[in-house]
């Protein structure tokens, strides 16, 4: 399994004056979080794309652009470049550009994006930006793989022999789909033989799940081996420590965020308590050994190789924050990358377009284990003495994510 930290960058105030974070420090505080990442030996680090508040996220190529000269190792994913409100065209320039300023370290996620004000800004509707996204992507990935392109796309104006440059560093760039509800993402992906990136932080694991069994299906339907199938997963939240109760007790000022952003912008909570919370949602909060059987338990109905946690405190000091992410590195992240495998990440190529209809064939060049079996779930109660600890959370009800 490989591991990436993401943020997108939100607008946050002290959390102990109350006070906003300045525009610039906030940034300052990505690239820190970056620059973090890598030292701590995170296989990629992704900054989202949002164009409205609460968010400053706006320009993913340029702040990613800034880590990659700070960074030597670590990729750099978007998550997600919203392509049914960019141009193409303007969008290759950008992150072909990226691709060189970073050493062929660019990955990026794409989706529709979500937020009615955002839509408004970029005069896309709900009706028409599923087109855009599908349209975008086409044109987006011919760019990148022909040197002079000819087109008569519905969103933007015809390319005739068009030359774009400058001509990227890698010609096979990995395009994750990002979905957190929709399926027509999920067949875009599908189609194309790309990876899909399921959001997995809102809700309990269910419509998640079911998104990734369809992406499987369509997977097959267009004619591509299902063992090439790749899939990665977010987290609604992270914190470990050496015990369960002090990983919850740390973590009460992070949710009690979380119940503050809902209220600010109107939303019922999903999660209305923090056991809750801990219990069923995505969010990976408690000792080493909860982590990684929850990991597992996911890692059942998805059968996914990478996973996300958020890169910025978020309501932890940053020490805390900081001592959970060595935690992570140290405890956590060896077991999973032995116990679910994934030697194709640094280097899979993708596969080719598939047509409309089952090809009966599949697409792609590249083998790829099949995910293994979820291990049992154990048990054993917390002890000084080393004992494995249960997974089921501090709180004593059962688990049932």
């Amino acid at each position: 399994m490989k591991f990436l930290a993401i943020t997108l960058i939100t607008d946050s105030r002290d959390p102990v004056t109350g006070a906003l974070t300045p525009t610039r420090e906030r940034f300052r505080e990505v690239v820190a979080a970056a620059e973090l990442a890598e030292e701590l030996g995170f296989d990629g680090f992704g900054v989202g794309e949002r164009h409205e508040r609460p968010f400053l996220s706006s320009s993913p190529p340029v702040v990613l652009g800034h880590i990659a000269a700070l960074t030597r190792r670590i990729r750099l994913f978007t998550a997600v470049t919203t392509l049914s409100l960019l141009d193409p065209v303007r969008a290759y320039e950008d992150y072909a550009t990226l691709d060189h300023l970073s050493d062929g370290r660019l990955e990026l996620m794409i989706g529709k994006g979500n937020g009615t004000a955002q839509r408004e800004l970029f005069h896309v509707t709900p009706e028409d930006q599923w087109e855009r996204n599908a349209e975008g992507y086409e044109l987006f990935r011919r760019i990148w793989r022909e040197d002079k392109v000819t087109a008569e796309p519905r969103f933007r104006p015809a390319l005739a022999g068009a030359e774009v440059l400058p001509r990227p560093f890698q010609r096979n760039l990995r395009v994750w789909h990002g979905s957190a509800t929709s399926r027509e993402s999920v067949d875009l992906a599908a189609r194309y033989g790309d990876p899909l990136f399921s959001a997995n932080v809102t809700h309990p694991i269910g419509p998640y799940a079911e998104l990734i069994r369809y992406y499987r299906e369509r997977w097959e339907h267009y004619g591509h081996d299902p063992a090439h199938a790749v899939v990665g997963a977010g987290t609604a939240g992270y914190h470990a420590a050496p015990t369960s109760q002090q990983a919850v007790r740390a973590y009460r000022p992070a949710f009690a965020r979380y119940l503050a952003f809902h209220e600010q912008q109107g939303l019922e909570p999903v999660f209305p308590t923090l056991e809750d919370f801990v219990e069923r949602s995505s969010a990976l909060i408690g000792s080493p050994q909860q982590v990684i059987e929850k990991v597992h338990r996911y890692h059942g109905e998805f059968g996914h190789t990478a996973l996300h946690l958020q890169a910025e405190a978020g309501g932890l000091s940053t020490a805390e924050h900081r001592a959970s992410l060595e935690l992570f590195q140290s405890e956590i992240a060896p077991v999973l990358r032995r116990e679910i495998p994934d030697p194709s990440f640094p280097d899979f190529q993708g596969a080719r377009p598939c047509p409309a209809s089952p090809s009966g064939s599949s697409t792609s060049s590249r083998s790829r284990p099949v995910p293994p079996p979820p291990r049992p779930s154990t048990t054993a109660s917390t002890s000084p003495g080393g004992r494995r600890p249960s997974a089921t959370p501090a709180t004593g009800s059962p688990s049932t994510t």
